[in-house]
């Protein structure tokens, strides 16, 4: 008995030691220095939240924007900065000239535009009627912002951009060089899955998506399960709701062989944020990756009424000579993920103690079995070849 108790004791002091250990290891991992032009317009809090998975994984995986200093969450980008009270700064690259864009393109290995949505007045002056819109503060996607994509495309260099890049408040004549840039083009439709579509229930309903469904369909808003809402640039809305349209309520993001055997990701992810329906041109881009509408024969007719596939792209990618770049079709940088857990080596193979999957508005388990292994491999392949 002695010895029984004797073997526990060590094997919790073992375990109770393993974060310590782990940490330890991260330290002792080398740093990396890597430079990453981050572009965030859409942070309306000082944590980063717009930018925190790319931000995790670069520390994790310890890369560092000089070759000792890391990157930080709250000052290493360029965009939108919260300040104090109703106070903040604009550090975007509308202040850059063209030769400090030309600059920034050579200094710079990679770019990642995680959201051009912008910030809007009703969020960030009054903190209230969020779901209602209101006029911009700052934001959508700038000349200074294509230059330097135009840049870095013909200097070979890595380019990854995701929804809402060319989005509103993005102008057309914007887009459309964007589009022209990298062949892929948005079709005017973003969308979003809603646990719950009845309004009583689920008050985080936007009121501009109710209000135009009701001015649509002679003011009925039939819904009270939950369901997936299709919204165009023109106000144009398409709900589909779960039994009702839907044999699955959750969109699913379905990856081919390539993408599962190249960056390590699962054949099948739920996906339960916000989405936008792109027309990448595939004879130059490759979709390694879509997103699926589990649609019946009711929810379909209601896509096919707006020319909206119930399959289309969620990772495209162009890897070639002449420049690479990847389209994420989604909030795939916008995770709710701790930057604490960045700090321990080996911290992955603990994952499943981070997310619930039972939950299915839960988005940790799309950061640590999805964006976590495809982004550490895109930076490492990066890193390793040295542009």
């Amino acid at each position: 008995m002695k010895k029984r108790t004797r073997n526990i004791l060590i094997i919790a002091a073992l375990i109770l030691l393993l974060p310590l250990w782990m940490w330890i290891g991260w330290l002792c991992t080398p740093k990396k220095k890597m430079v990453i032009a981050i572009v965030d317009k859409t942070e309306v809090s000082r944590n980063g939240q717009e930018h925190i998975s790319l931000t995790w994984v670069l520390n994790q995986e310890r890369y560092t924007k000089t070759s000792k200093k890391p990157y930080h969450i709250t000052n290493d980008y360029f965009g939108f900065f919260p300040l104090h009270g109703d106070n903040f700064r604009l550090k975007g690259l509308e202040r850059f000239t063209p030769r400090q864009l030309d600059q920034l393109s050579n200094d710079a290995k990679a770019v990642y535009f995680t959201d051009t949505y912008g910030v809007f007045s009703n969020e960030w002056y009054t903190r209230k009627n969020v779901t209602e819109r209101s006029g911009i503060v700052y934001g959508g996607m700038s000349k200074e912002d294509i230059s330097l994509l135009q840049q870095m495309k013909d200097k070979h260099k890595l380019i990854i951009t995701e929804f809402n890049t060319i989005g509103s408040p993005t102008s057309p004549e914007i887009r459309a060089q964007f589009e022209n840039m990298f062949k892929t083009k948005w079709t005017g439709w973003i969308g979003r899955y809603f646990e719950s579509l009845d309004t009583v229930v689920n008050k985080e309903l936007p009121h501009w998506l109710i209000n135009n469904y009701l001015n649509q369909h002679s003011n009925k808003w039939p819904f009270k399960k939950g369901g997936v809402a299709f919204v165009s640039e023109h106000d144009e809305i398409v709900i589909l709701e779960a039994d009702t349209h839907l044999k699955e309520a959750l969109p699913h993001i379905i990856t081919g062989k390539k993408g599962q055997e190249t960056y390590s990701l699962p054949e099948t992810m739920k996906y339960a944020f916000w989405f936008d329906v792109m027309q990448p041109d595939t004879t130059v881009n490759e979709v390694i990756a879509h997103f699926k509408i589990d649609a019946n024969e009711e929810g379909l007719k209601l896509l096919q009424e707006k020319n909206l596939p119930a399959m289309f792209p969620a990772v495209t990618q162009h890897i070639d000579k002449d420049y690479k770049f990847y389209y994420f079709s989604a909030d795939f940088c916008d995770n709710p993920v701790s930057m604490g857990s960045s700090y321990f080596k080996g911290v992955s193979l603990f994952r499943f103690l981070f997310y619930n999957t039972s939950d299915p508005m839960e988005r940790k388990s799309f950061f640590w079995n999805y964006y976590r292994p495809m982004m550490t491999t895109i930076l490492d392949d990066l890193y390793r070849r040295g542009n």
